[in-house]
């Protein structure tokens, strides 16, 4: 099959062989629809040191595996658990320490025509929802994490610094609960999206011209030196939430968050129920997201696309 495969040096379209399913829980995904995320972009800069195929945004539909799931449309979490060990017992399979990641670690992604995945991992794609809206599903997810690990109320004023893709989803995410919302980015355009959605916003240059703080901060700039300024951007006694994976390492001061006591959230993969409610109920808007779709034939143009400043989700489509 064609796959998009990172070999450590370069990505590059090449066969690759078939996905095998080798044990009776797993099932073997057509994929028809993959986005382009910032953690792909950021492995072809050393993160994670993988090797394999990227990409772990996705919806298909199941070609083998057990009868009642074949055929159906799904989208899938990225983490697939031993299922034995004593995290996997505590009812924490994503943090499982023999766990494989879906094109991030130890496992193929899903820039290819099929993938295999434990049926535990797969979710059913509600009828109303586009295979446009359905790619979204994992870092919609990723952004309703915040709400499990977060108490968010409609007296708390939130701060989302980026407005990148899971910036715009935080913003709207956290709009959902009543609290008050501002977003913090540099692209005036990206920010309209949201603005169109009721979310208060502001240019990354008027903010620090006339800085303010939050309750509740969340980092999704995917820079290394985003952690300072969130940290700063942060209430005493508030929370900050990092999103943000980089494979460069940022040098901060770490002072502030003792001495305002600052509580510090890591945030990473998320339900995906409440994820595909909110794209069957339109509380979530991310059809304006997409910004192109290539062939998978064309994965590389896509990567490259994908990284150009201001883009935001790009499509890759291994059927076109």
């Amino acid at each position: 099959m064609k796959a998009l495969v990172w070999d450590g040096h370069e990505a590059k379209v090449c066969e690759h062989p078939e996905p095998v399913a080798t044990a009776s829980d797993e099932a073997i995904v057509e994929v028809s629809l993959a986005g382009v995320c910032a953690t792909d972009l950021e492995i072809t800069r050393g993160y994670m040191d993988y090797r394999g195929v990227l990409g772990h945004e996705f919806v298909g539909r199941v070609e083998w595996g057990p009868e009642e799931w074949v055929g159906s449309r799904v989208v899938g979490e990225i983490n697939a658990a031993c299922g034995a060990c004593e995290v996997c017992a505590e009812g924490n399979p994503r943090h499982c320490p023999n766990r494989s990641v879906l094109g991030i670690q130890d496992r193929d992604g899903v820039f290819a025509e099929r993938v295999v995945l434990p049926i535990a991992n797969l979710h059913r794609v509600p009828d109303e929802v586009l295979d446009e809206a359905a790619v979204f599903a994992e870092p919609l997810a990723a952004a309703f994490e915040i709400l499990e690990q977060v108490d968010v109320g409609a007296c708390d004023h939130c701060l989302v610094f980026g407005d990148g893709r899971l910036g715009l989803l935080i913003a709207q995410v956290l709009a959902t609960t009543g609290a008050s919302v501002h977003a913090v980015g540099r692209h005036r355009e990206k920010l309209a999206l949201l603005e169109a959605r009721g979310v208060r916003t502001v240019t990354a240059d008027d903010f620090e011209a006339a800085p303010f703080q939050a309750d509740i901060v969340v980092e999704a700039t995917g820079s290394a030196d985003g952690f300072a300024r969130a940290i700063a951007a942060t209430r005493p006694r508030g929370t900050l939430v990092l999103k943000s994976t980089v494979a460069d390492a940022p040098s901060v001061d770490l002072a502030p968050l003792v001495i305002h006591e600052i509580t510090v959230v890591g945030s990473r993969c998320g339900p995906f129920g409440p994820a595909l409610e909110a794209l069957a109920n339109s509380s979530v808007d991310v059809a304006p997201l997409i910004a192109e779709r290539f062939p998978l034939s064309r994965g590389v143009e896509a990567l490259d696309r994908a990284r150009q400043k201001g883009v935001l989700k790009v499509l890759i489509d291994p059927k076109a």
